[in-house]
């Protein structure tokens, strides 16, 4: 089981356009916007780096909004 979190910079205005999207992904565990360098930071637990891989290229990065991510794998 891969465990990660995965940071999201989003347009000005869209953190509130793009978590409901981001929280109904598969493996989500919990997303919040935040304040800070970032605009919304999302929780993943999934089987393995190949999902996790898929979830945040495939799925976060095409959503309308979402101008960049980074992603912290667990490693405990």
């Amino acid at each position: 089981m891969v465990h990660a979190y995965v940071m999201v910079t989003t347009a000005a205005g869209a953190s509130q356009h793009v978590l409901p999207e981001i929280t109904a992904l598969d493996g989500v565990t919990g997303a919040h916007v935040v304040a800070g360098e970032y605009d919304v930071i999302a929780e993943f637990e999934v089987a393995d780096t190949g999902e996790l891989l898929s979830r945040v290229t495939d799925r976060i990065q095409a959503l309308d909004g979402v101008e960049s991510t980074r992603t912290y794998m667990a490693l405990d």
